[in-house]
């Protein structure tokens, strides 16, 4: 498998090859996606629910981001790996933004960093760009902003919000990212912000005309059960699984069954 980069991933536009990504957190299941030949590895600050148990993203820091980010390096076998920013570690300054941004490269090993955000974080945008930290955009439902949103609402609905997504869009192109993320827009809107921009779009929940796909592993593996959008997929139900391991576990060992000579050492 070659390594995937930057421009691995631009080219796929250009060619009109779809990307595909996942979000992943920690070694083992770097090993096991990566090995399947997928582009792109998001070490999202959904970590925050998924493996923290939060209620939101807003509590990670950037402190779990590099430890999170760390563990994945060592198991990604060639995907382009990229790490969230999360709440307020680029939001405030552009010295923040630059310094966290470069902490994630240099402490975690991502090779790219994700913001949330359109025409209000253009300077911080540009400012890691500059920094030769390639940088991937987030518009649409942008999970951060959960408080200002009212909840996990779908965003672009209205003309007046479909215009200013397109605006964000294409502002954040000019600034210097190399991709953007789209989460909960109609499908139309996202059509229209692909066909617009030379940078590729990856969809969440924002319908088949985006330039690629990229979902939450716990969810569309039926790990995480505490609520599931109505975009994801479940390909696998792991989580019934593991439930039921455990039990035939217990049940083995409370009756003798386990271990058995073939697990002892003679």
């Amino acid at each position: 498998m070659s390594k995937k980069t930057v421009l691995t991933i631009l080219e796929k536009k250009h060619i009109g090859e779809k990307i595909t990504m996942l979000t992943c957190y920690d070694y083992v299941t770097a090993k096991l996606i990566s090995s399947q030949d997928i582009d792109a590895l998001l070490v999202g600050d959904t970590l925050g629910n998924v493996k923290l148990g939060y209620e939101n993203t807003l509590s990670v820091t950037v402190d779990n981001m590099i430890y999170h980010t760390k563990s994945v390096k060592r198991g990604n076998a060639g995907a382009l790996l990229i790490t969230d920013m999360p709440f307020m570690s680029y939001e405030i300054t552009v010295e923040d933004a630059v310094r966290n941004a470069a902490r994630i490269v240099k402490e975690g090993g991502a090779e790219a960093v994700k913001v949330e955000g359109g025409i209000e974080i253009l300077d911080k945008v540009k400012a890691i760009s500059d920094a030769k930290v390639p940088v991937v955009g987030h518009l649409g439902l942008t999970p951060q902003a959960i408080n200002k949103f009212g909840g996990f609402k779908v965003q672009g609905r209205t003309e007046e919000a479909g215009e200013k997504l397109i605006a964000d869009a294409e502002a954040l192109e000019k600034a210097g990212i190399f991709a953007v993320v789209l989460e909960a827009i109609p499908g139309q809107l996202a059509k229209e912000v692909t066909e617009r921009l030379k940078i590729p779009t990856i969809g969440i929940g924002s319908g088949r005309y985006c330039d690629g796909q990229v979902l939450v592993i716990d969810d569309m593996l039926g790990m995480f059960t505490d609520f599931t959008p109505k975009f994801v997929k479940k390909y696998a139900d792991v989580g019934n699984t593991i439930k039921t391991a455990v039990k035939n576990y217990i049940d083995e060992v409370k009756e003798g069954q386990f271990p058995r000579e073939e697990n002892t050492y003679k």
